[in-house]
């Protein structure tokens, strides 16, 4: 009897400013992500990407190499173009030549920049379906080879190959800005999730073979919901180290290649987003760091 009083008087209760207040988090429920409603490339940018960042990373290593700015990159595996569409923002001159060899992804890329830049902004980007190893663009002053995506040469000849297609795609005095990853995480099998806003973010490093250095790695993401995209990435790379990734660009014709390294915050040890050149770096678990390479 106590208990149908209590819910009678629960029930009055609801009928004022707490049924308002159900209303409003049932209308925010039905707005959270989930599996069925979520765009895989959106979830990518949002978890993976800086644009910004990489483009203070350009304005630096060219202040640094050349005492000046760059205007022309050439993003290759472009993806969905987040930082050439932040670079074409930063300023009025600026341009960029976006390459990927699946035009599905382009096609979603040109659609979000009709969203993300004003009309003379999108006069200053362009979109090539093509294999990195083959495109035909005009020289740049860089090419930006980021989130490791040239791991995908899984040979000394194939990434030999496409440093050298890279060397004479750059102006005279162009430099090509790679990024890598590694520590001694970096070679286990194992999954390292990220709570984002409304989201989180797992990255499955799912095998690894020793003897040849190959790694497949898959993104997935998970919802408050419950519900899951599952591999909604899948990388099939192999794990160079910095050593010879240098040597190699030295081989393909570059004059000078350095490595940038992050320093870390003294009371947390994390990354504190300043990048100097070093030749020693540290044996940490997990690092990434930034190779410049000068025609």
């Amino acid at each position: 009897m106590t208990s149908s009083i209590v819910i009678a008087n629960q029930k009055k209760v609801d009928s004022g400013e707490e049924m308002a207040t159900k209303k409003s988090k049932k209308r925010k429920n039905k707005g959270w992500r989930n599996a069925a409603n979520s765009d895989r490339h959106e979830l990518y940018e949002l978890s993976v990407q800086d644009a910004e960042s990489e483009c203070e990373i350009i304005d630096q290593v060219w202040s640094e190499c050349r005492q000046r700015k760059a205007t022309s990159i050439r993003e290759d595996f472009c993806g969905t173009a987040l930082t050439a569409s932040a670079w074409v923002k930063l300023r009025k001159d600026n341009e960029a030549v976006c390459v990927d060899n699946d035009q599905t992804v382009l096609d979603w890329a040109a659609d979000r920049v009709k969203e993300r830049l004003a009309d003379n902004e999108r006069s200053r980007i362009s979109f090539v379906n093509s294999d990195v190893n083959t495109v035909n663009t005009k020289p740049v002053e860089s090419v930006l080879a980021m989130n490791f995506s040239y791991y995908l040469f899984k040979t000394r000849k194939d990434l030999l190959a496409y440093f050298r297609s890279v060397h004479k795609s750059l102006t005279d005095d162009g430099l090509f800005l790679l990024d890598a990853y590694g520590g001694s995480d970096s070679f286990l099998e194992m999954e390292e999730d990220r709570d984002l806003d409304g989201f989180t973010y797992i990255w499955d490093q799912h095998s690894y073979s020793p003897v040849t250095g190959d790694a497949i790695n898959h993104i997935h993401f998970s919802f408050p919901d419950g519900s899951r995209m599952e591999k909604a990435f899948t990388y099939e790379w192999r794990l160079w180290t910095l050593p010879e990734i240098q040597e190699v660009l030295k081989e393909a014709g570059f004059s000078k290649v350095v490595v940038y390294w992050e320093g870390s915050d003294e009371d947390s040890e994390e990354g504190n987003g300043e990048w100097e050149v070093t030749r020693c770096g540290e044996a940490c678990e997990g690092w990434i760091a930034y190779l410049v390479a000068e025609k």
